[in-house]
């Protein structure tokens, strides 16, 4: 990017409802640049604010993105409908280095929200599958109607092993229960042929990361997307800074040996 603070104009062409606070909105741009798995927008709602969106699917004719209600600026975010013009900069960050490990089996991690990070790698592979040997998508969630995309998981399950859990399974729910990390039992995993990506709250992606490391798993080949209070996007204004790191400009996407001690220090 030229300026990266150069506003782009985009409009929203569709809203897709996935949860009661959830949205998915498919917006078009003119001029959009490439962009990779992990790698995310900033969206400023005219006259409100802006705020870090991860970029939620591969496709480039229209630019996905998945918010949850969680703030004023998302709120008035939420709110906007389709033909509704927003601006929008970006892309921004580091990806899924999927790219780099054709040939290998994949475990994806996913709790939460953080599926809208998980959800342009498995399209990617999904893609490109042939380059891939078996690939777990692994899906946790509060409650059943807290999963989002549920729409895309039929159509994921023709090419890849997708298992889902739940903390608190509903009637009818006739799933997986318990924690994300349960999961792991349940899957073959070789350390020497697999890698590892993962998004979610941070004490998931690190109990995750733990267990496949007690299971001989490469740090290296593990890799995280990390989350903090992102403003400038580019480093400059020192909000997400953590330990030697700018969140918004070395990440979002890092490897595990990275963050892995860091992330043991108690309120950095």
């Amino acid at each position: 990017m030229a300026d990266p603070f150069f506003l782009k104009k985009g409009r929203i062409e569709e809203v897709v409802l996935e949860t009661e606070d959830v949205k998915r909105f498919l917006i078009s741009v003119d001029g959009f640049g490439e962009f990779k798995p992990g790698q995310f927008n900033m969206l400023y709602v005219y006259g409100q604010g802006e705020v870090p969106i991860s970029i939620s699917s591969i496709r480039s004719d229209l630019i996905e993105h998945t918010v949850r209600l969680v703030g004023d600026v998302t709120e008035d975010l939420f709110n906007l409908r389709e033909g509704d013009i927003l601006g929008l900069r970006g892309p921004f960050g580091s990806h899924f280095p999927i790219e780099k490990f054709n040939g290998f089996n994949i475990i994806l991690v996913a709790g939460g929200l953080g599926l809208a990070d998980i959800k342009p790698v498995t399209e990617y592979i999904l893609r490109n599958r042939d380059y891939y040997g078996r690939v777990y998508l692994l899906v946790g969630s509060k409650t059943p109607a807290s999963l989002i995309y549920k729409g895309e998981f039929e159509r994921w399950k023709e090419k890849i092993d997708l298992l889902v859990t739940v903390d608190r399974p509903e009637e009818n729910w006739k799933g997986h229960t318990g924690l994300v990390t349960r999961l792991f039992d349940l899957i073959e995993i070789d350390p020497q042929k697999s890698v590892a990506m993962m998004c979610g709250p941070e004490v998931m992606m690190v109990s995750a990361s733990e267990i496949l490391i007690e299971r001989n798993f490469s740090p290296y080949k593990i890799f995280i997307s990390m989350e903090r209070h992102m403003k400038c996007a580019v480093g400059t204004c020192g909000h997400c800074q953590f330990g030697p790191y700018f969140v918004c400009k070395d990440g979002p996407i890092f490897a595990y040996s990275k963050m892995r001690y860091l992330l043991k220090v108690k309120e950095l």
